[in-house]
């Protein structure tokens, strides 16, 4: 496994640039399942290997049900991506969770109907656990950096994947509150279980922006306010990923997430589809070659 990190940032709606990135330069990469959101930004901060994809493309154009998730995660491994830090807008089910916090998610519910969910499927299958799905060691850096940016972080949430790109009606609302839901958003579905099938360790960092509209007394949401609190948001944002990469280990230990396909993989290789095989070259490749 690699001794040394290469960061992959998803940066969602309100972090479309890392301002302390070095050596920055765009670089473009096809992937067999299309074309990602953009090109991936790589450089560095200090001796730390850094790769960020803007999810809805440079200037916002595509909605979240057409966020292509298997090529934005096929590409940052190809890019070379050790682990996955995501960063999302999200608004709030909970009374604690005020717009401005920093919500540092571990569970997820996933509402997504329209949308390509696995590498994996006929000629080769696969089966994950998603028991678990982010990675706990990135989670717990991620908080302290929120802390040491001067942001505030909350620990622990369950995450909403809604379809969109409409909000919530109120009934939606109140019944993913009754269902222990704390945050809505609509993008960590499918990316989280694409890139548990990748290997790549992931972290979703939730950004509040609003309290959906489960709040009778509340006016429903509104993109204006939205974005003015996205903009300050994205400000903490960038702050963190300066100080997530400074107190980084020199050294990578390994994660139990990178070896995860050694007890994935059904099919057995005399019925395999050669077609599929070559699709999952970077996906699945240190298992597919032994």
């Amino acid at each position: 496994m690699p001794a040394e990190w290469t960061l992959g940032i998803i940066g969602g709606s309100g972090l479309y640039a890392i301002d302390a990135l070095e050596d920055a330069h765009w670089v473009s990469i096809d992937t067999p399942w299309g074309t990602p959101s953009d090109a991936i930004l790589h450089g560095r901060i200090g001796d730390v290997a850094l790769r960020f994809l803007p999810r809805h493309g440079r200037g916002h154009p595509i909605p979240p049900s057409e966020v292509n998730a298997r090529a934005n995660i096929d590409a940052l491994k190809r890019a070379g991506c050790t682990d996955l830090i995501a960063i999302s807008s999200i608004g709030s089910l909970r009374e604690t969770l005020a717009p401005g916090t920093f919500v540092l998610v571990d569970q997820f519910i996933d509402r997504t109907v329209a949308r390509a969910s696995s590498f994996f499927g006929t000629g080769l299958v696969a089966h994950v656990s998603m028991a678990d799905p982010v990675c706990p060691r990135l989670s717990t850096m991620a908080a302290q950096a929120i802390d040491a940016a001067g942001g505030r972080s909350a620990m622990g949430a369950t995450y909403l994947a809604m379809e969109g790109p409409q909000f919530s009606t109120r009934a939606e609302s109140h019944l993913y509150r009754q269902w222990g839901a704390d945050v809505i958003g609509m993008t960590a579905m499918p990316e989280a279980k694409l890139a548990r099938e990748a290997e790549l360790p992931y972290a979703l960092i939730g950004m509040v922006t609003d309290y959906d509209c489960w709040r009778e007394e509340a006016a429903f949401v509104e993109v204006s306010a939205l974005i003015e609190q996205m903009t300050a948001n994205g400000a903490v944002a960038r702050r963190c990923v300066e100080h997530f990469v400074a107190a980084l280990p020199a050294t990578r230990t390994p994660s139990p997430l990178d070896t995860v396909l050694d007890q994935a993989l059904i099919t057995p290789p005399e019925a395999r589809d050669p077609a599929v095989v070559a699709r999952l070259d970077a996906i699945a490749g240190r298992v597919l070659r032994r």
